[in-house]
Order: structure tokens, then C-alpha cells, then sequence
């Protein structure tokens, strides 16, 4: 089976949903949030405090 290209390293909330997402060819983070799951998803890149893309080391 091929290696998926996202996942799941942290999730918080059944109605107020936020999971942090690694993509895993190039380890980039990104969050995605929900408000009520009915309400819309919003998908953004977590930075650190220089601005620059948080990035988890891919094997």
C-alpha cells in the first residue's frame, strides 16, 4: 500500500475541531479548525514566531 501523503499528529475537540496535519513529503504542518463541523472548514500553515513554516523531519 503507498504511504499516505497526510496525516494526523494531533486532534482536539468533537464540536469545536482543530488537528494538526504533516504533509509527509515535505513535513510541512498545517492546522485545520472547524466550528461545529456544519459551519465550514478552515485550513491554514503553522508558522513559528519568524513566520516560517513549522516543519516535522520526514522519513
Amino acid at each position: 500500500m503507498a504511504k499516505e501523503r497526510f496525516v494526523e499528529i494531533y486532534n482536539q475537540g468533537i464540536v469545536n475541531v482543530a488537528k494538526v496535519i504533516v504533509d509527509t513529503e515535505t513535513g510541512v504542518n498545517y492546522l485545520m479548525a472547524s466550528h461545529n463541523k456544519a459551519n465550514g472548514t478552515g485550513l491554514t500553515v503553522l508558522v513559528d514566531q519568524d513566520g516560517k513554516p513549522i516543519v516535522t523531519p520526514v522519513k
